[in-house]
């Protein structure tokens, strides 16, 4: 019996020697670049699957791609590295992880409300430089139980979010493109300009697609009540980081939190740099020390699955060549 062989991106899977070993038997793994469609032929060539992170593929890579491919395993949440409608005339099939870190990216985004809100960082910087300040030293710091959060998508994480941050302040707003569902503990309302206006700390959770890029831009910003917190730990292209910067220094809004930018690692001459009241922090809301490996895991399962003629047991479908796509929550 022919074993399934899949390729990896380099650097796509933590514990890949692990997982290597585990899977003596069950299939045959390779690794290698893909950062060209050169290197795609190369390393997909007589592959059935192959797995990658944040690696691009656009629609040259994906015409590079081995015959033999079936599925594309993506290890990640996040579907805009990759040109899914390419895959999709293919008829190659992509598996996403849209649950592995729901609880650590919501803590995440909690995390640098938390700072961003309470100035815990500058407060730190000034006992360090300073030995001491003073609380109005820091600036206005609303108290959080009178405040309005705004929640910008309600899928998984957006609910994770909700979730914690409910006993924290007033009220809850919530914006998604989704019709409501039952049950709801919070306000949807309808219009994202609206949200921006009535809430004080406003949390992204959205895909990056062409109708949510720079989704916060110049003008949203303006709409946000002066001493706004705005966090984003969803993809960095959500938010025009020049606007934000400028919003940040002309004290438009009070502070933020990122945890994505649209390159990373953040450039030297980013405006980000030395914006005020911003606290940064380098694209790991997914981690924990339990979820690189369960990510890894579950992506190649999924992909050996897939490979098998089977339904991915963990993860959900981007691209099903026998059914509808499904959209990244």
């Amino acid at each position: 019996m022919t074993l399934p062989r899949i390729a990896v991106a380099e650097g796509a899977l933590a514990g890949l020697d692990d997982l290597i070993d585990g899977l003596r038997g069950t299939a045959e793994v390779r690794t290698g670049p893909v950062g060209t469609p050169d290197e795609v032929a190369a390393l997909t060539d007589g592959a059935d699957g192959l797995v990658v992170s944040l690696q691009r593929l656009t629609d040259a890579h994906i015409a590079a791609l081995g015959r033999s491919v079936r599925v594309i395993g993506r290890a990640g949440v996040g579907l805009d590295t990759i040109d899914l409608d390419a895959a999709r005339a293919r008829s190659v099939a992509v598996v996403y992880q849209p649950d592995y870190a729901t609880n650590e990216v919501a803590d995440q985004a909690m995390a640098l409300l938390l700072g961003a809100h309470r100035r815990v960082v500058q407060a730190d910087r000034a006992v360090r430089e300073q030995g001491w300040c003073g609380g109005t030293d820091l600036g206005p710091i609303p108290a959080l139980q009178e405040c309005t959060a705004g929640v910008v998508g309600t899928g998984r994480i957006g609910r994770a979010v909700i979730a914690r941050i409910r006993p924290f302040v007033r009220d809850v707003l919530a914006y998604d493109v989704v019709d409501s569902s039952p049950g709801e503990d919070f306000e949807r309302v309808s219009d994202l300009g609206e949200l921006l206006r009535r809430a004080h700390v406003v949390s992204l959770h959205v895909p990056l697609t062409p109708d949510t890029h720079h989704l916060i831009d110049a003008g949203r910003l303006r709409r946000m009540p002066p001493g706004a917190v705005l966090v984003n730990v969803s993809r960095g292209g959500l938010v025009d980081e020049a606007a934000l910067a400028a919003a940040l220094h002309a004290g438009i809004i009070g502070a933020a939190g990122l945890d994505v930018f649209e390159q990373e690692p953040l450039p030297a001459d980013s405006p980000l740099r030395d914006a005020p009241n911003l606290v940064l922090s380098p694209h790991i809301a997914w981690y924990s020390s339990e979820s690189a490996p369960r990510l890894a895991s579950r992506t190649m399962t999924d992909v050996l699955a897939v490979t098998l003629g089977n339904r991915p047991e963990h993860g959900s479908f981007a691209v099903d060549p026998q059914r509808p796509a499904v959209a990244a929550s």
